[in-house]
């Protein structure tokens, strides 16, 4: 009986570990190559526009919307979005990978939800996190260095934070390092194995004293 209480008590903790562990997976999308809808064309549409292009300035971008923004308009114009001053109908789904519901109409919003899982495509209604299959999380781009940065939906204010930091302590330099080793990785001899190994020991030099100890042990 001691030994199913345990059990149960221990199954316990480690449900609420994962609970409380940030479980979603982060991927790098090649934007150029898909097609992104935003449905909307106000504050929330251009926030979401203007940090998706600061990323991925060559997305390929669709918006929706009666109207628009003339600042949107302006950075439709400059990367070449396309804006179509309509009102949301699931038609405007086709061919489409990726879309943001930024409507202040929360059945809109919910209602591309819908539309969009049926089609397996992949949507992010703003600040609704229940009808998300994606959120976007802070970034910090440092030539082909890119570093995401996500709190679960938690707070998008600590994870704009952690992006500022890591903005600060991310030498600009980083690239020139990225580009050198990739130079070198391309001059090693031996299979895949070896290459990661010599690269693994030439690079120790980037992390702390401690991280290296505990690498050798």
């Amino acid at each position: 009986m001691k030994e199913a209480v345990q059990h149960n008590k221990n199954t316990t903790l480690q449900e609420d570990s994962h609970s409380s562990r940030n479980n979603l997976y982060p991927i790098f999308l090649k934007v150029k190559q898909l097609e992104v809808l935003i449905v909307g064309g106000g504050n929330v549409a251009l926030e979401k526009l203007t940090f998706l292009l600061k990323s991925s300035p060559d997305a390929q971008v669709t918006m929706i919307s009666p109207i628009f923004r003339e600042e949107t308009k302006t950075l439709a114009d400059r990367f070449g979005v396309t804006l179509i001053t309509k009102n949301y109908k699931k038609r405007f789904l086709k061919s489409k990978h990726i879309v943001i519901a930024t409507t202040d109409k929360p059945e809109v919003n919910k209602t591309v939800y819908r539309d969009c899982r049926k089609r397996a495509i992949l949507v992010n209604v703003a600040d609704n996190p229940p009808y998300c299959d994606f959120y976007m999380g802070g970034i910090v781009t440092k030539g082909n260095v890119k570093v995401a940065i996500s709190t679960n939906g938690q707070s998008p204010t600590t994870a704009k934070r952690l992006r500022q930091f890591f903005e600060e302590v991310i030498p600009e330099n980083i690239d020139d390092l990225v580009k050198n080793l990739n130079e070198y990785r391309k001059t090693i001899q031996g299979d895949f194995e070896q290459k990661v190994e010599i690269l693994n020991e030439f690079t120790k030099g980037l992390i702390g004293k401690k991280e290296v100890e505990n690498d050798q042990n």
